[in-house]
C-alpha cells in the first residue's frame, strides 16, 4: 500500500512567496469521508510501522514532525491517532512550553537541538523551534526578557532567516524536517474550547489566558503567514492541514509521515546470512544453557 491518496499539491507549501492562509479553507473536506478516513488511517499507520523498523535497521536517516497551530487545533489529537501505531522505542514526542529560567539563558535553538531525534528515530514537536517567531513576535516583551531587543532593524527577518538555516543544515545531516500547520477557525476553536469548559475530564486543558489569545488572532495569523512564507522551501515543506475536521486533520498527519518515510525508498534488510550470524547461531545451539 502507498500514499495513492497523499495530501493534494496545493497544500504542500515548498516556495511561501505570496502565501496566505486565507486561501486555504479550514472546513475543506478534500473529497474525502469520515468512514472511509477511519480505514486509511489505520493502513497509514500499518504502513508506517513497517517502515519505521526499515528506517531504524539502516539508521542512515531521521525524520522531525513540526506540529503547530492555534490553541484547540488538535496537535495531541494528531499525535495520539496517527502515530499510535508505531514503536515507542523509535519515536520521541517533545511538547515546547514557555522556555524556563535555565533555557532563556541559552541560544533560542539550544533546547531544540537537545531534543532533536537520532538517525534512525521519529521525532514529533508539538510546537517548536517556530514559537520563537509566533508567540514572541506577537508578545514582543518576551523578548525584551531574555535581553534582546525584538525592535532592533530586521530582528525577526534574521531570526527567520535562522530557522531556514537550521532547517537546510538539518536535512544536509539527514534529517528530514516535515512541518505541519494545522489550520482552524476561530468559529471552531470556540466551539472545543466550549466543549473543554463542558467536560469535566477535559476542563485541564482551559486556562482563562487563552480569550486573551484569542483576541490576538490576527495577530498570529500574520506571524504565522510571515513564518511560512520566510521558511517553505522544498527540502523543509510546510503542510497546511485544514483542521475544522479532527478525523481529516488526523488522517492528513499520517498521510504527511507515511508519505516522507516512502520518500526514502527503504527496502527490506538484507536477509543474508553471514558467516558472523552463521557462527552465532552455533554457538547457540551448541550453548547447554537451556
Amino acid at each position: 500500500m502507498s500514499a495513492e491518496i497523499g495530501i493534494p499539491p496545493h497544500l504542500r507549501i515548498t516556495d511561501g512567496k505570496n502565501f496566505r492562509l486565507s486561501s486555504i479553507d479550514t472546513h475543506d473536506k478534500l473529497g474525502r469521508e469520515k468512514l472511509t478516513s477511519r480505514t486509511r488511517i489505520r493502513d497509514c499507520v500499518d504502513r508506517m510501522a513497517v517502515l519505521q523498523g526499515r528506517l531504524a535497521a539502516y539508521a542512515s536517516n531521521g525524520i522531525l514532525v513540526v506540529l503547530q497551530g492555534m490553541d484547540a487545533a488538535g496537535k495531541d489529537g494528531a499525535v495520539r491517532h496517527a502515530f499510535s501505531g508505531l514503536n515507542p522505542a523509535g519515536v520521541r514526542v517533545t511538547s515546547f512550553k514557555a522556555p524556563g529560567p535555565v533555557e532563556k539563558r541559552h541560544d533560542d535553538l539550544w533546547r531544540i537541538h537537545v531534543a532533536m531525534p537520532s538517525r534512525g528515530e521519529i521525532g514529533i514537536f508539538n510546537r517548536s523551534h517556530y514559537e520563537d517567531v509566533l508567540i514572541e513576535r506577537v508578545h514582543p516583551d518576551m523578548v525584551r526578557a531574555r535581553g534582546l531587543d525584538p525592535d532592533a532593524p530586521g530582528f525577526w527577518e534574521n531570526r527567520l532567516e535562522d530557522l531556514r538555516n537550521f532547517e537546510t543544515y538539518l536535512t544536509r545531516q539527514n534529517i528530514l524536517v516535515v512541518k505541519l500547520f494545522l489550520h482552524i477557525s476561530p468559529q471552531k476553536q470556540r466551539k472545543r474550547l466550549l466543549k473543554r469548559l463542558d467536560q469535566p475530564e477535559k476542563r485541564w486543558k482551559f486556562d482563562p489566558s487563552d480569550l486573551a489569545e484569542r483576541q490576538l488572532w490576527p495577530a498570529y495569523t500574520q506571524a504565522y503567514e510571515e513564518a511560512i512564507r520566510a521558511t517553505a522551501t522544498p527540502e523543509a515543506p510546510w503542510y497546511i492541514i485544514p483542521a475544522d475536521r479532527k478525523w481529516l486533520t488526523r488522517v492528513m498527519v499520517a498521510e504527511a509521515l507515511l508519505a516522507t518515510l516512502e520518500s526514502l525508498h527503504l527496502k527490506e534488510p538484507s536477509a543474508d546470512f553471514s558467516p558472523a550470524l552463521k557462527a552465532a547461531q552455533e554457538a547457540l545451539l551448541k550453548d547447554g544453557h537451556n
